[in-house]
């Protein structure tokens, strides 16, 4: 039998999953109304989520961190082989079939996790100055976010590699870098924003134009009738007339936001923006308690830098706030794997929170 130390449940952070169960609970429940068959799938990626955050919850992380930059390569070479072996789905090649069985594999979502990996290793091997990094450490930090960046904008999928930007300095932000060398990168993107426009892909422009024109894309627009029906409170399953008469595109998974306001209303709306609000902050709040300990730190800045980049851009896109890009709102959307990625992260946060006290990983005892 396995005994584990009893010191792993006074060092878990049992507010985590308080946070994220009604959040997971409330997407079934929706799903579940719209589709039956979606629903039944999504119970199969909620069990393989579940069981990748146990899986990572014990992996002796830090003791085979080793690891990491074998997992960061294999992962930039899922992505290249996109390019070859990918399907296309929309006009976009994003994915890669799993061959006998019925799922797909998103590499960018593996690659999520790697690269936060990579860059909170490297950053323990070499924490910054007083000062913040240096030009030299700032650009070798930079390129293992730069190599993803460019491979996921040419599939073409612009709004996952501008995530993967801003989660990638993001976090060097929070952890430190001098100041000199933001308001050059700042100065720099404010020179060269039109030519990055002009490069854009003829369905990314229409986006961009349908945001800033005064009559809203067709989405956009559905989204707001949802939004604006649900009233105070909601409305009924057989009210819900917006999505269950297929007027609102994407119900249960980009727009899924509209769907659970049309369901529940502004309090409803009001109670999940709130969800992620306290997750987010308990997570920076951590930050406070591993002041010394940069790769924790740093895998959990990420973690709640990404929440509010996929949070915040979905329920701007929803309600005409910002471009529509195809970012799903995190643990509620429907979609295996983009769950259990941030599933993988939390049992990754979980590791490195409940077995602090011993680096080595010796908490594990066997017995016949």
């Amino acid at each position: 039998m396995i005994q584990l130390d009893k010191r792993i449940l006074t060092h878990f952070d049992f507010l985590i999953p308080i946070l994220i169960l009604p959040i997971v609970g409330i997407s079934y429940f929706l799903i579940s109304e719209s589709s039956q068959m979606l629903a039944n799938k999504q119970m199969i990626y909620f069990l393989l989520g579940f069981a990748s955050f146990l899986f990572f919850f014990l992996f002796p992380l830090r003791k085979l961190d080793w690891l990491i930059p074998f997992f960061y390569w294999v992962s930039v070479g899922l992505l290249a082989s996109v390019e070859f072996f990918g399907v296309s789905r929309l006009g976009a090649k994003r994915w890669l079939d799993i061959p006998f069985v019925h799922f797909t594999l998103q590499p960018s979502e593996v690659m999520k996790v790697a690269m936060i990996l990579m860059l909170a290793y490297l950053i323990k091997q070499s924490p910054p100055e007083e000062e913040g990094y240096s030009l030299k450490e700032f650009a070798k930090l930079s390129f293992f976010i730069l190599v993803p960046f460019v491979l996921i904008a040419k599939q073409p999928d612009l709004g996952t590699a501008l995530t993967f930007l801003l989660m990638g300095f993001g976090m060097l932000f929070i952890i430190g870098v001098n100041k000199k060398i933001w308001f050059t990168i700042i100065f720099t993107l404010g020179v060269v924003a039109p030519f990055l426009y002009a490069n854009l892909h003829p369905y990314q422009k229409q986006r961009v134009s349908d945001f800033i024109s005064e009559k809203p894309s067709y989405h956009v627009r559905q989204s707001l009738v949802a939004i604006g029906s649900g009233g105070l409170t909601g409305k009924g399953s057989s009210e819900a007339t917006q999505t269950h008469f297929k007027f609102l595109p994407i119900s249960t998974s980009d727009f899924i936001f509209a769907y659970h306001v049309e369901r529940f209303g502004f309090l409803g709306a009001l109670g999940l923006i709130l969800l992620y609000a306290f997750l987010i902050i308990h997570l920076l709040t951590l930050l406070y308690k591993l002041k010394k300990d940069y790769f924790a730190s740093s895998i959990i800045a990420s973690v709640a830098l990404l929440i509010f980049v996929y949070a915040g851009v979905n329920v701007s896109m929803t309600v005409g706030l910002a471009p529509v890009v195809g970012l799903p709102l995190p643990l509620f959307s429907y979609g295996g794997s983009n769950f259990i990625t941030f599933m993988i992260l939390f049992g990754i946060i979980q590791n490195l929170l409940a077995f602090r006290f011993d680096k080595t990983y010796r908490f594990i005892k066997f017995k016949l």
